[in-house]
């Protein structure tokens, strides 16, 4: 776990840093908005309940890329996804409005990415570790696996890949990203997330 310290430098740092950017992006977050409620006709931004610190659950934004967001399939959602979606997803564009969710204390820019439930909620002994860090918009397994997406539609069972490969991988590099915590690996990722 982090110190009081480490706590409290992380999270000057995510302050910091989302009110930086949010002057940067408000204007163009503002008409990616719009344009995906033109290219969803539904509301441009997305709300979806996601699992965070301690295993409660919050309402994470993102900029709405799917006409019908209610797929359990991914082949299915692929097919939902409008042109103007897949750029979003393609470039993490859809993620600007978590910002929000960084300021409002549900997330931090750098941790482990913030699962639907049935994952980090159902984490056993050890591995719930993990569930003493905020969620963040990026981190080394998002990293890692920055085209889930592809990788999973490779599979002949997309669903049973993610969850005894890609998930148990992820338990594990978060569990390291949580011991060897430090201030000048979390911009290190953010720096690897912007230029990747």
């Amino acid at each position: 776990m982090l110190t009081r310290n480490q706590r409290i430098i992380k999270r000057l740092l995510d302050i910091s840093i989302s009110i930086v950017l949010l002057v940067i992006v408000i204007i163009p977050l503002i008409l990616l908005l719009i344009l995906a409620t033109i290219s969803t006709a539904k509301k441009g931004l997305f709300v979806q309940s996601r699992i965070g610190q301690y295993g409660r659950s919050f309402k994470l934004y993102k900029i709405r890329s799917l006409k019908n967001e209610d797929h359990k399939d991914l082949f299915a959602m692929k097919r939902s996804e409008t042109r103007f979606g897949g750029w979003l997803r393609r470039t993490k564009l859809d993620e600007f409005p978590q910002l929000f969710n960084v300021m409002k204390g549900d997330m931090s820019l750098v941790g482990p990415r913030p699962d639907v439930k049935g994952y980090a909620d159902c984490l056993k002994g050890k591995d719930r570790i993990i569930l003493s860090l905020k969620p963040g918009i990026t981190g080394p397994a998002t990293l890692k696996y920055k085209n889930e997406d592809n990788l999973l539609l490779q599979q002949e069972h997309p669903n049973r890949y993610n969850d005894n490969v890609i998930w148990p991988d992820k338990v594990k590099i978060n569990i390291e990203y949580l011991k060897n915590w430090s201030l000048q690996k979390d911009i290190g990722y953010m720096f690897a997330s912007l230029v990747n």
